[in-house]
């Protein structure tokens, strides 16, 4: 096997996902799932799955899911590349232990993990690996030796991550009316989280915003590049959820679009950079609510298209799987990186962005499965 492709000391990939109903039926349980142990009453979840049933109880980030795992085999294959990919969720079938026992049943000890979730927080970094380590001690008290778990780096810079971001505003813009297109701002948006987690994201803290700021900035200059437009940007958030008195990223993206029509801007264009592919809060927090609010304000906007299961996004990915490899046998690999930030670390430190209550958390320096 040629060096580029080698992937040993791997034995196998597991895209590691949030998950999401498939049917009305599924909406509340699904619900509970996501919130245990917070005590929300059913009432609550039932209000809440209300922007489920508007898209007949079906989030779309499963069949999304089922697109990446497409493209990420489609692109091994078409490279040589010799791993099985796998693929679980934290909250829905396939649950993460299910697919972990397949796994290890199949013979996988050496596994890297592909998470969702491109940029560093406790809800996108160590709530996965918490979960992986939950999973892992499942299948310890069934009898079976759990695998290593190693879980890829942060990819929120990665060419391939950020070049289809690139393309989906410049679709965006092409969109827009043409007396109104060198105008539009753009609306960098991603998930709300309370500020206290931001604070204490990645090794040294402040790492979600920062990394959030980068990538927008990169977009932002590529736009420019491409159309000789300077045009004013901001990062915004969507999908809070929180209890009110909790103070969690702002300014929301609804409340930024007002702020832009009093400043009398022409036009707006929406970028996900936060979300990987379209899934539920992006096509009601977006394309549903944010949209709902441009139309009330009389603000022509519009919403760029996540990376989804771009074939370029399959191929970082596979970038990443052989980069890791090549690290965990002792190399100096090329590690590919936008920005100003450089790579992302391979192994999260202990105390990387901290959760209000101590849980063992796999693929980390404090793992206690390595």
């Amino acid at each position: 096997m040629p060096d580029e492709l080698d992937v040993r000391p791997y034995d196998a990939l597991l895209l590691l996902s949030f998950g999401g109903p498939e049917g009305p039926d599924d909406v509340v349980p699904f619900l509970e799932n996501v919130t245990r142990g917070r005590g929300i009453p059913r009432e609550r979840l039932e209000e809440v799955g209300q922007h489920y049933y508007l898209f007949g109880g079906v989030s779309p980030i499963n069949d999304q899911n089922r697109a990446l795992l497409a493209a990420l085999r489609e692109d091994f294959a078409a490279h040589g590349l010799d791993l099985p990919v796998y693929w679980g969720n934290r909250n829905w079938a396939p649950y993460l232990t299910d697919t972990l026992r397949e796994m290890v049943r199949d013979g996988r000890r050496r596994i890297l993990v592909l998470a969702t979730s491109a940029y560093a927080s406790y809800s996108g970094c160590r709530q996965y690996r918490e979960n992986l380590a939950d999973a892992l001690a499942a299948l310890e008290q069934e009898g079976l030796e759990p695998p290593r778990v190693d879980k890829l780096r942060h990819y929120f810079n990665h060419p391939g991550f950020v070049r289809p971001m690139v393309d989906g505003v410049l679709a965006s813009l092409a969109e827009l009316p043409e007396e109104v297109r060198d105008g539009a701002h753009l609306a960098f948006t991603t998930h709300s989280i309370p500020t206290s987690q931001a604070e204490t994201s990645g090794p040294e803290g402040g790492a979600y915003v920062a990394q959030h700021l980068d990538v927008a900035r990169v977009i932002a200059d590529a736009v420019r590049e491409e159309t000789g437009v300077d045009r004013p940007w901001e990062l915004v958030y969507q999908s809070r959820s929180g209890a009110p008195h909790i103070p969690w990223l702002e300014p929301d993206i609804c409340d930024h679009l007002e702020a832009l029509s009093e400043r009398g801007a022409p036009a707006a264009v929406m970028v996900p950079i936060g979300f990987v592919s379209d899934h539920m809060e992006v096509l009601y927090d977006l394309d549903t609510e944010a949209k709902a609010k441009a139309g009330e304000l009389g603000l022509p906007v519009a919403r760029s298209a996540t990376v989804g299961a771009d074939p370029r996004f399959a191929a970082a990915v596979r970038d990443l799987v052989v980069e890791r490899a090549a690290a965990e046998r002792g190399g100096r690999p090329e590690r590919c990186a936008l920005g100003a930030l450089g790579p992302s670390h391979d192994v999260c430190p202990v105390g990387c962005c901290p959760g209000r209550t101590p849980r063992p958390a796999a693929a980390g320096a404090d793992s206690p499965y390595a």
